[in-house]
């Protein structure tokens, strides 16, 4: 059932994406009469003076720094909360939790970015998206370092090693399971982000792949096979990436939950 959810409109926007103008604007779910697949392609490329190729040069930017940051901090933060309980444990417990039930604010955040002079900037927009996925990270990171003998941090304290060394050299390399699917999803979730690119990336030429969807639907909303196709060649690196990595995800998910 799952099966036909997903494979029906994914099905639908390959055919669209490769029928000519009027064959598309029927939106029938039928074989092009006439394949027009490069012609679409080249046009979606060099509509808006190659907004898209710009789009993904962004997207992969924004992808990338703020995924590494997510992982790395997300590990740190488990490692932590895990190994050295304190009174402000429960505290900072519900915290991350907060950020899984709370609501971003669009307005407050935009203020905040406004003060420290980070907003229509990239590295604001990263920090926005680290700060929003984070407390999911933490999550996996800590139920999987929950399974990792205390016995590894001792030896390696007993070698002289102090606790950057022996996170970094020690429990991180054992984390790679786990930090896969962390990398997996939080791309993925990153990548197909729409709304924080809207608010706090604002401008044509800051534009994602998902806001060139936006743009390219009020331009083209009528070329059917020239929309579709932009949403085909924005849809496949996810898909790409969850084809790929489908059972890493899942072990990594599953790791920590069955054994913490």
């Amino acid at each position: 059932m799952s099966a036909v959810v997903f494979l029906v409109p994914f099905a639908f926007i390959v055919l669209t994406a490769l029928k000519d103008r009027q064959d598309a604007s029927r939106l029938e779910f039928s074989w092009p009469r006439n394949v027009q697949f490069v012609q679409n392609l080249v046009d979606v490329v060099q509509a808006r003076d190659y907004m898209l190729i710009i789009a993904f040069i962004n997207s992969t930017i924004l992808t990338v720094c703020s995924v590494t940051l997510m992982v790395i901090l997300a590990a740190m933060v488990a490692f932590v909360l895990q190994r050295r309980r304190s009174r402000w444990t429960p505290l900072i417990n519900f915290l991350v939790l907060s950020g899984l039930i709370v609501p971003p604010a669009v307005v407050p955040t935009i203020w905040v970015l406004q003060g420290i002079g980070l907003f229509r900037t990239m590295t604001g927009l990263i920090f926005v998206e680290v700060a929003f996925g984070l407390a999911f990270s933490i999550l996996l990171f800590r139920a999987f370092i929950a399974t990792i003998p205390r016995e590894l941090d001792e030896a390696a304290i007993i070698d002289g090693a102090g606790p950057v060394r022996l996170f970094f050299r020690v429990i991180f390399p054992l984390l790679r399971s786990v930090a896969i699917t962390v990398i997996v999803v939080q791309s993925v979730a990153v990548f197909n982000d729409f709304t924080n690119p809207l608010y706090f990336l604002p401008g044509s030429d800051n534009a994602t792949v998902q806001l060139t969807l936006y743009n390219f639907q009020s331009q083209y909303g009528t070329q059917y096979n020239l929309l579709f196709m932009n949403i085909l060649l924005i849809t496949i690196p996810p898909l790409i990436m969850f084809l790929f990595f489908n059972r890493r995800i899942v072990a990594g998910m599953t790791a920590g939950a069955v054994k913490g």
